[in-house]
């Protein structure tokens, strides 16, 4: 009797040693959706199965007494708060275990924070209407999103640690947590996010490691990848951080790795870090003409 227990605990072990092996070190794929209505719907992009979070992609215009507003590329009438037909599709994407985050900021916004008191409201505006709040109309219904994404790339570089700490507290109160990322470009330290990344409240760091050749992968040549991969996981206290791409050669000035780079090359050299999560591609639409995550997906 002892000798089967035994045997059946060291099957036991050897099951979950090896599943842990393929698993729990992987990586995850972080998509960007919302900028254009032929990338089709956000309940058809989760049930792909090729990605892990999913940024609703984004609002653009807040702070610096501007009405916040939406863009989602005609997904849904932002400017008449008629949105709340994602709520269902939301909902799809949780129960598959997918985070729905709503990402705020973007390359052509416009946006800032003028003072301590916007870093202060801005967080009351982002709960009530998009996480736990208590507003009774919602852009999405009563659907409470996973997170807050910055992806803060013009404006100033102003007050967005206080904004992250204002954030940082509904976890302290709620029952749900709210999780933080944030979408640096590589140059380390980012110009925009730098003293927001100082605070070391995000949970994931995906870093745009494109349209910035100082620090981005070239054909052939990792080393300048590397070495800002190194600084970036040295030096920032997030708990994951991911190898931000395009997931087409259009989508980006530069910075598109091929397939067979990603693989063969890149993500070998940066996978030992125990801060990698994965990687983020820029955006569902570019990766719909190239299939690039699910060609990397089993690899990330």
């Amino acid at each position: 009797m002892v000798l089967r227990q035994l045997v059946l605990v060291l099957i036991f072990s050897y099951v979950s040693i090896s599943l842990c092996l393929r698993s729990c070190d992987a990586g995850g794929v972080a998509i960007y959706w919302g900028q254009t209505e032929i990338e089709g719907t956000l309940e058809e992009t989760c049930s792909s199965g090729n990605y892990d979070i999913v940024n609703i992609s984004l609002l653009p215009v807040f702070g610096n007494g501007r009405d916040p507003m939406m863009s989602l590329g005609g997904h849904c009438d932002t400017q008449l708060d008629d949105c709340d037909s994602l709520s269902s599709e939301i909902i799809s994407c949780q129960e598959e275990g997918i985070k729905v985050m709503l990402s705020i900021g973007g390359g052509p916004g416009n946006y800032s924070l003028a003072s301590s008191e916007d870093a202060r409201k801005f967080p009351d505006f982002l709960r009530n209407n998009f996480l736990g709040g208590d507003f009774l109309s919602r852009p999405f219904g009563e659907v409470v999103l996973d997170g807050i994404g910055f992806d803060i790339e013009s404006g100033t570089n102003q007050f967005y640690d206080e904004l992250v700490q204002y954030l940082s507290e509904y976890n302290k109160r709620g029952r749900r947590k709210v999780y933080l990322t944030a979408a640096p470009q590589c140059p380390f330290p980012d110009a925009w996010m730098g003293h927001a990344l100082k605070t070391g409240l995000f949970d994931h760091v995906w870093v745009q490691f494109y349209n910035n050749p100082s620090c981005q992968y070239t054909s052939g040549n990792i080393t300048k990848l590397e070495y800002a991969w190194r600084n970036w996981t040295s030096n920032i206290l997030a708990t994951k951080i991911f190898l931000g791409l395009p997931a087409a050669p259009k989508a980006a000035v530069s910075g598109f790795i091929p397939v067979d780079d990603l693989i063969s090359k890149v993500l070998p050299s940066i996978r030992g870090s125990t801060k990698y999560g994965g990687v983020m591609l820029w955006s569902k639409y570019f990766d719909d003409q190239t299939g690039h995550s699910s060609s990397i997906k089993s690899h990330v």
